[in-house]
């Protein structure tokens, strides 16, 4: 009888032995449940918060950015033809390229991570180009360049370009031309890019130039480019 008893004693423990081991995996179950949920709860409200945050601060940067956009874009006084009722106008593209420049600068460095900030920091450097400042162009350029827009980062390579032609780098820009002429950007198309890189050309090699020229009428006719490329022909004419 005791051993009979011993046997069915211990299987009622063996029972409820593995009630209590269920029972911890479903607690444990549970717990990890609850963990994995609040995570996802915190991760959620972290995106959320995130996404808030750089809305407005896209917001305010765009609302910035148009302010001094209205500098940027103002006209530019012509010899007797007197202003608009409430318009501002400039002397000279200097003049309000020196106005523009310090507005666009703020906005660049209040917002530097959103698109309204990017952009501009790119009006900026096209204002110190105009004001002759080109080595603090470039400066803010290459911050474009290094970022992940393509875009931006192919207009801040063309006007690199442009900087180093201007400072007679012309085998640089040369370099810089043709590897934007296959970038395939859309902000900075190739026909435009052929047509600077023709423009270098015709000063040092003509004959190169004149290729450019023909192959840019050859694959945009009847397009403000193959106007473009027969004046730059007229103006090679006289040293063919």
């Amino acid at each position: 009888m005791t051993e009979h008893i011993s046997r069915k004693e211990l299987k009622h423990d063996k029972v409820r032995e593995t009630f209590e081991h269920g029972a911890e995996a479903v607690l444990s179950h549970t717990r990890l449940a609850s963990i994995a949920l609040l995570v996802l709860i915190l991760a959620a409200a972290t995106y959320l918060g995130w996404k808030f945050y750089t809305d407005r601060q896209t917001g305010q940067a765009q609302i910035a950015l148009d302010e001094a956009m209205k500098i940027f874009s103002a006209p530019i006084a012509s010899a007797g033809q007197p202003a608009l009722p409430g318009e501002v106008t400039y002397p000279d593209a200097a003049k309000r390229a020196e106005a523009a420049q310090p507005k666009l600068a703020a906005v660049a460095s209040q917002y530097p991570h959103t698109n309204p900030g990017k952009l501009a920091r790119y009006y900026s450097a096209l204002c110190l180009m105009d004001l002759d400042k080109l080595n603090q162009a470039s400066e803010e350029l290459k911050k474009l360049d290094a970022g992940s827009d393509k875009e931006l980062s192919a207009l801040a390579k063309y006007q690199t370009a442009l900087i180093a032609e201007r400072n007679g780098n012309k085998d640089e820009a040369i370099k810089t031309l043709q590897a934007l002429s296959t970038a395939g950007s859309v902000l900075v198309p190739k026909p435009m890019v052929l047509l600077e890189l023709a423009g270098i050309y015709s000063q040092s090699d003509p004959k190169q130039a004149t290729t450019l020229y023909e192959q840019l009428k050859k694959d945009y006719p009847n397009t403000p480019v193959a106007d473009e490329a027969d004046r730059g022909l007229e103006m090679l004419a006289p040293n063919s």
